[in-house]
């Protein structure tokens, strides 16, 4: 009685909207049912929406760019590849430092703040979109800013992971992750509906004319209508503006010794996170340049991208331990995750899981267009992938299905983990990952050698189907195995670091799928990831699977 009476009394002082929480103890059953669901519960659906909208405008390249492709903007289709590349790489390195905000400056000023900045991409890209002949270093530099929206995953999930017990961790960060996965596919399917009206009216600018078949989720858009492609970036602010006051006015900062012990104030917390996303942007950026050709306004130096990304990693890190004061104390505690042999090992299986959905979401709508949407065929002797073919299907009506199902489906992951153990969940789908890649790799190689590509697309879509649906579950199901084998403390910055490292796969696999479609060998990407999903079904039966192990399906 005396626990309920205490908390009754804590509920009207320290557990309303926008308070700091001094004490907090999900663990406890009698506390959780009286007070801590409630609260938890206020933030996660208030965190839900605003990852989705982080979700879409960092992903939100992947459609534009099919869009720009119909409208005749004159870039390169590798050109146009590499912006969704650039916010991919920027995004997974905003996360690392992201990685750390909850513990220094508080789940609600977090999420605010976040949020907040996601409108400086979303309006800078429909001001940009307005014009054809805006110059391909202002979209990089906008593909640049919406990987902020990348960034936000990491201390989002963080944030949730204290709000909860474990027992409901799974269901909870499966829920917080799907759901803001969902922003692919709201994205993918609200763009391509707005860009056919004047949403915003005559301040929305003037429209544009289609030169090829466009489309959107109920079927195709002839060439020669008008498209307000521009409403890609403003639609987003509608959403934006009134979930940054209700994160503000909504959520709460959990104060304990767990989480942010020494709570600062709100315009501190700003300036730390500033500080801390521009040392992500100047790594990102240097890394972009090593990588990118000197026509994309990169080095052309070449390095190969697999070193640049290891040496952006540390780099971010190396920088982020110079900040003084509070921040490097904090920060010191926070690094000792990696002398913890499962960090590494967790990061390399995540990134099978969701780098490869929110990758594969990247690349996807592209991907359709170009093998497809083309004929394939021997011009003078030599095979050509530059004629239209009108059979084709349209990206943007198929590509929001496959990032729909692997964010519908996560929650589920999570929740069957719980019930029969993360690592044998995540085994089952990485098997299935081996033969969705290679099925797809197949029916890539006989699409893009094909005067019909069209022929083969049911079979590749299906085949994409059971990848977006592995990963899917297996993002639920590698949390949940975190959440059980990691200490209360470490594991929020254990699920941030290795939503970091998975996340470059937004990078990657863009990246190495543009390539290999220039090489004209599409399938080539695709067993190469299947190899690697066969290394990580050794790596998890090896660490989680074996009941000699340290930890037996956790």
């Amino acid at each position: 009685m005396a626990t309920s009476t205490t908390n009754k009394a804590a509920d009207l002082t320290g557990y309303r909207p926008g308070d700091n929480i001094k004490n907090w103890n999900p663990e406890d059953e009698n506390f959780w049912e009286s007070t801590g669901k409630k609260v938890a519960n206020r933030n996660l659906w208030i965190s839900i929406p605003s990852l989705l909208c982080g979700f879409a405008v960092w992903l939100y390249w992947g459609i534009i760019t099919v869009q720009m492709l119909n409208l005749g903007f004159d870039f390169a289709k590798a050109d146009l590849f590499s912006l969704m590349a650039i916010a991919g790489l920027t995004g997974a390195t905003l996360r690392i430092p992201s990685s750390f905000f909850i513990r220094l400056c508080g789940g609600r000023y977090t999420i605010f703040f976040t949020t907040a900045l996601l409108m400086i991409p979303a309006l800078g890209t429909g001001l940009a979109l307005q014009d054809t002949n805006t110059p391909l270093l202002v979209f990089q530099l906008l593909a640049l800013l919406s990987g902020i929206g990348g960034g936000n995953f990491a201390a989002s999930m963080s944030n949730i992971n204290f709000f909860f017990p474990k027992k409901s961790q799974g269901l909870a960060l499966g829920l917080n992750a799907g759901l803001g996965n969902f922003g692919v596919t709201t994205m993918q399917i609200l763009v391509p509906l707005v860009m056919t009206f004047a949403l915003f009216g005559a301040m929305g600018g003037d429209s544009m004319v289609l030169q090829s078949t466009s489309g959107t989720l109920i079927g195709k858009i002839a060439a020669g209508t008008e498209t307000y492609i521009q409403n890609a970036g403003f639609v987003w602010l509608l959403l934006l503006i009134p979930l940054a006051f209700a994160g503000w006015f909504g959520m709460n900062n959990i104060n304990t010794s767990e989480v942010t012990p020494a709570q600062p104030g709100a315009l501190t917390a700003f300036g730390i996170m500033a500080g801390m996303l521009a040392i992500g942007f100047v790594t990102a950026v240097l890394g972009l340049w090593l990588i990118l050709p000197e026509a994309a306004n990169g080095s052309g130096f070449g390095v190969p991208k697999e070193i640049v990304l290891l040496l952006i990693m540390v780099a971010t890190l190396f920088l982020l331990k110079l900040i003084p004061g509070q921040v490097k104390t904090s920060l010191d505690r926070q690094f000792k995750i990696f002398s913890n042999k499962h960090t590494w090992v967790m990061s390399v299986i995540y990134t099978m899981t969701f780098g490869s959905f929110i990758g594969f979401a990247a690349a996807f709508p592209l991907s359709i267009k170009v093998i497809f949407g083309y004929q394939h065929v021997v011009v003078d002797g030599v095979m050509t992938h530059n004629i239209v073919n009108d059979n084709g299907p349209s990206a943007l009506m198929f590509a929001w299905m496959g990032p729909f199902i692997g964010a519908l489906i996560r929650p589920l992951g999570g929740w069957i983990s719980d019930k029969w153990g993360g690592a044998l969940v995540t085994q089952i789908c990485s098997i299935a990952m081996v033969l969705g890649a290679l099925s797809a790799a197949y029916y890539m190689r006989e699409a893009y050698s094909s005067a019909a590509p069209e022929e083969f697309f049911v079979p590749f879509f299906i085949s994409f189907m059971v990848l977006f649906a592995s990963s899917g579950i297996g993002n639920g199901s590698t949390f949940r195995t975190i959440a059980m084998v990691f200490s209360k403390e470490q594991a929020g910055p254990v699920l941030g670091w290795t939503s970091a490292v998975a996340a470059y796969g937004a990078f990657y696999i863009p990246q190495v799928i543009g390539e290999q479609i220039n090489a004209a060998t599409p399938e080539v990407a695709l067993v190469g990831f299947a190899a690697f999903y066969a290394v990580c079904v050794v790596v998890n039966w090896f660490y989680y699977l074996r009941k000699s192990g340290e930890f037996y399906n956790p």
